[in-house]
């Protein structure tokens, strides 16, 4: 059997999974949508027939003052058990069994109602809590206890008691959130009473034939946190009263240490959990960055943990677990932890999907159904959006030709995975090259799609992508000068001092790319640049005093507009992008005017009036946007063919996988 350790079933004495695979929980949005729950249901429905062997749902306030946003999801009164068990009812007729996760927000809520152990305000959120009294401590609990009742009359296989991430159990923990002086505050045997007497009267409530995990913080990561200690003691005091599963949970939501992002390596934080066997008796989850079937095997074959949690890798692959059964793990559409889809589009308030895979989270709506005619369709481009609308299309009964003229598929993704913390990018190339394949997609490679040849086919889609765009700066042709393209291909090198014209995407990931070039990132690499201390020590696992990298060049990252630098970067990760140039001593210039490019370097002025100086450069890497390739487009239209454009060669102005992957989806459903 392929994956031994992962498909092993997993006794939990009043209940059996049929495997070590444990769906963490994710916010999608659809929690608080119109019709959300119908749409929630298709998509558990979904990942249980993918032989997950456990799912968890996105977080549930246990009351008002616990949600998320105002109008955030909550589950603690009768006539709201009804839409969960749309969600269990489909979820058991799949085969799965789910969790339902209850989540206070604590001061990390969105609104002014929000609450925690003592008014000490969060730095990720505009409203300073109140203080909850005695009386409240009280009724917060019975409200734990209550929601954990109500879920299980919906049907819930068990409850996740959120007790990471900095939330409101976590601010309770700590003394740099609970300066409490009553039974919750001061000693930590009083500060961990919060957690403890939720598991316990909840483990009252529920019976002992209902699975209840404790999403544990193993490792803060803020300062002030909790020592190893603690965390050993209170999970002993959660298994006492009565957790049937600990779950791992690593850093806080406010933390300067990047965890789940790309360029976390995969599996860094397993040594976490295994540091806590033996401590308890009770199955432990690994987490975070745990995204193939090889590297989850690796975890539990090792003893690291006895259950790992995989969230957005089933996000991208609702059939990760029965591919991994069948041997089929070359067909998996790998989660490349980019976060721009999934977290990024919930701290906007948008519903969650995936840059790998579209149809997340729009399983009723996005779906390819054999087409009532199958078209001969050509496909001009092999890149992101190429691939997406040839796969789909063919899935759909078409019969497809795609024409690439370069050797190799991939497009401006042959470009990503080169830089620094994208090399999860050649899991999508491998997953859609296995996928035009298995739809017998006809691929040309090494090939020009002409005028002549292309008005044989019904259907042109144009996804030529883009070329760099030139700007008019004197000297932009000069010998220093160097395309983006040319740099990250590797058919250019830089020299030692670069400058970077424009301050975009593109523009961080060519200066990550010189920074780091050469450099081999690996889990002890990453943790000592964040800070992240492996011994037992340090209260929230942060080191005193960090080495600062010893970057390789000079760096000059420019932009014209005088806004933050960086202001387009993911939500959650440009934060990372911005800290990692810092860190690496890169200069950030806005209000760029480009005066001239010639032998001794680029000539510049900051700001309407300021003064012209030179940076003494050897290289200028020009990545100030780029420009549609969509000649063929007109002459096509011209002779009455039908022309579709995508990705790139329909829009420039920021390259953009997950747009680009999900415009040619959505074209292929509709063709």
């Amino acid at each position: 059997m392929p994956f031994p350790h992962l498909l092993a079933p997993l006794d939990l004495g009043f209940t059996t999974l049929p495997n070590r695979v444990l769906m963490g929980s994710m916010h999608t949005g659809l929690e608080e949508e119109k019709g959300g729950f119908e749409k929630l249901a298709a998509f558990f429905a979904e990942r249980a027939r993918g032989g997950v062997g456990l799912m968890v749902t996105g977080g549930i306030a246990p009351n008002l003052r616990g949600r998320l946003a105002p109008f955030g999801a909550q589950l603690n009164w009768p006539w709201q058990v009804r839409k969960h068990r749309l969600i269990t009812e489909a979820v058991h007729a799949g085969g799965g069994k789910i969790a339902m996760q209850i989540l206070h927000g604590g001061r990390y809520s969105y609104h002014p109602l929000s609450v925690s152990a003592s008014n000490v305000k969060s730095p990720i959120t505009p409203f300073k809590p109140s203080e909850l009294s005695g009386r409240g401590v009280e009724a917060t609990i019975r409200d734990y206890v209550s929601c954990a009742r109500y879920a299980q009359e919906a049907g819930y296989d068990g409850v996740e008691i959120m007790g990471s991430e900095g939330y409101l159990i976590n601010q309770f923990l700590v003394t740099r959130t609970n300066r409490r002086t009553d039974k919750w505050g001061g000693y930590y045997e009083n500060r961990m009473r919060f957690p403890v007497e939720i598991v316990r009267r909840t483990r009252e409530a529920v019976g002992p034939n209902f699975i209840l995990i404790f999403r544990l913080s193993m490792l803060d990561l803020v300062p002030d946190g909790s020592t190893w200690d603690e965390v050993v003691q209170l999970a002993k005091a959660v298994e006492a009263a009565g957790a049937t599963i600990i779950n791992t949970g690593i850093g806080w939501h406010e933390a300067r240490v990047p965890t789940i992002g790309a360029m976390v390596p995969r599996g860094a934080y397993t040594w976490v959990t295994r540091r806590m066997k033996g401590e308890v008796k009770i199955p432990l989850i690994a987490t975070n960055r745990i995204n193939t079937p090889e590297v989850a095997e690796d975890v539990l074959a090792r003893g690291d943990a006895d259950m790992v949690s995989m969230a957005r890798p089933l996000l991208a692959d609702p059939e990760f677990v029965l591919k991994a059964a069948q041997d089929r793990s070359d067909e998996i559409n790998t989660c490349i932890a980019c976060n721009q889809a999934c977290l990024d589009h919930v701290f906007e308030q948008r519903r969650a999907t995936c840059l790998v895979n579209p149809r997340a989270c729009y399983e009723t709506e996005l779906n390819f159904p054999k087409a009532a005619i199958s078209k001969r369709i050509a496909v001009v481009g092999g890149g992101a959006a190429g691939m997406a609308f040839a796969s789909y299309a063919a899935e759909r009964g078409h019969q497809v030709t795609l024409f690439e003229a370069a050797h190799e598929l991939g497009g401006q993704l042959n470009l990503a995975k080169q830089v620094p913390g994208k090399e999860e990018f050649f899991e999508t190339l491998r997953y859609f090259a296995r996928r035009l394949d298995l739809m017998k997609v006809d691929v040309k490679l090494n090939t020009r799609a002409s005028d002549e040849v292309l008005k044989t086919y019904e259907e042109i889609v144009l996804a030529t992508g883009v070329l760099p765009r030139q700007p008019e700066i004197p000297g932009i042709d000069h010998a220093k000068v160097i395309s983006y393209p040319d740099l990250l291909s590797g058919r250019k090198k830089a020299g030692a001092k670069v400058a970077i014209i424009g301050a975009g995407g593109i523009g961080f990931d060519v200066a990550e790319f010189l920074v780091a070039e050469g450099e081999k990132s690996d889990i002890g690499v990453y943790l000592r640049a964040w800070g992240v201390e492996e011994k037992e020590g340090p209260r929230g696992g942060l080191q005193t005093s960090l080495e600062p990298p010893q970057p390789g060049r000079t760096v000059f990252l420019c932009q014209r507009k005088s806004d933050r630098m960086g202001a387009s970067l993911g939500k959650t990760t440009g934060w990372i992008h911005r800290a990692t140039l810092k860190a690496n001593k890169v200069k950030m210039i806005g209000g760029v005017t480009y005066e001239r490019i010639d032998d001794q370097g680029m000539w510049i002025r900051e700001g309407a009036k300021g003064e012209l100086r030179c940076l003494e450069v050897d290289s200028v890497i020009n990545c100030s946007g780029q420009l549609s390739q969509r000649e063929l487009a007109e002459p096509l239209k011209a002779a009455g063919i039908s022309v579709h454009l995508i990705g790139g060669a329909d829009l420039a102005t920021e390259l953009d996988a997950q747009r680009a992957i999900r415009q040619g989806a959505e074209l292929a459903a509709r063709i």
